[in-house]
C-alpha cells in the first residue's frame, strides 16, 4: 500500500473541515464551494487508497470523476464567488457547472470497463492503468479538458489576482503570501500528468500531497489576522 494518498486524504479532509468551520463563522458561498471542492479532492485521494488494496469498478469511476474532472472546477468556482460578488453572474456559472457536473456523472457512471480490469495491479498507481480499463467517450474526454481548463483559470488565476490586489495596496502581506501558496498548490495536481508521462509513476501521489499541503498553508496565511499595530501619535491634520 502506498501511504502518500492516505496522508493526502487526511490533510485534505482536515483542510475541508477548517474551511467549513470558517464558513459557519464568516459565511460566504465561496467557503462552502471550497469545502465541496476539497471533499471531492479527498474522495479522489481516498479512492486511490482503496484501489491500492483491491479493485472496484465503481471506485475507479469515482476516482476519475472526482480527481480528473470535478475537483479543480469546483475549487475554482469558489474562487469565482470570492472575486465576483456583485450581481448574480457567479451564481449563473455555478448553476452551469452543476449541470455540467451532472452530465459528467452520468457519462462516467455509464462508461463501460474493459477486460483489462481483471488484471488490475494494486501495486501500480491507478493513473498508469485507468486508460486501458475505463472506456472514455468523446464527451467524457471533452468535459475533462474543459472542466480542468476552467478550474485552473478560475482558481490559479483568481489566487494570483487576489495576491496582486493585496500587493498593490501594500496591505496584509500574509494574504499575498497565502494566495501565492494557494496558486502554487493548485498547479501541482495539474502537473501530475507530466510526471506520469515522464515515467515518475508516483508523481500523481506526490503532486496531490504537495498541492493539498501548499493550499492548506496558503489558506491559513490568507485567513490569519495580522497583529494590530499601535496607533500613531496624533499629528496636525493637513488639508
Amino acid at each position: 500500500m502506498n501511504f502518500l494518498p492516505l496522508i493526502s486524504t487526511l490533510v485534505t479532509f482536515a483542510f475541508a473541515a477548517a474551511v467549513l468551520r470558517r464558513y459557519f463563522v464568516r459565511h460566504g458561498p465561496h467557503l462552502l464551494l471550497w469545502t465541496f471542492g476539497l471533499v471531492l479532492y479527498g474522495i479522489g485521494t481516498l479512492t486511490e487508497v482503496i484501489l491500492s488494496l483491491s479493485f472496484h469498478g465503481l471506485v475507479l469511476k469515482a476516482w476519475y470523476l472526482t480527481g480528473a474532472m470535478l475537483t479543480a472546477a469546483w475549487l475554482g468556482q469558489g474562487t469565482l464567488h470570492l472575486l465576483v460578488r456583485k450581481g448574480r453572474t457567479a451564481w449563473y456559472f455555478t448553476a452551469g457547472l452543476a449541470l455540467v457536473s451532472l452530465v459528467a456523472l452520468v457519462l462516467v457512471a455509464t462508461a463501460p470497463l474493459t477486460s483489462a480490469a481483471a488484471s488490475f495491479q494494486t501495486t501500480v498507481p491507478v493513473s498508469t492503468q485507468y486508460k486501458a480499463i475505463l472506456v472514455r467517450s468523446g464527451g467524457i474526454t471533452a468535459l475533462t479538458i474543459l472542466l480542468n481548463i476552467y478550474g485552473t483559470i478560475t482558481m490559479v488565476g483568481g489566487a494570483i489576482y487576489s495576491a496582486y490586489l493585496f500587493w498593490r495596496k501594500q496591505v496584509l502581506i500574509q494574504r499575498v503570501i497565502g494566495n501565492i501558496l494557494i496558486a502554487a498548490g493548485a498547479l501541482f495536481p495539474a502537473m501530475a500528468g507530466s510526471f506520469v508521462k515522464a515515467g515518475l509513476v508516483d508523481g500523481l501521489y506526490i503532486s496531490e500531497l504537495l498541492g493539498a499541503v501548499l493550499m492548506f498553508i496558503g489558506f491559513i496565511n490568507a485567513t490569519t489576522q495580522a497583529a494590530p499595530q499601535p496607533a500613531p501619535a496624533p499629528t496636525q491634520v493637513q488639508y
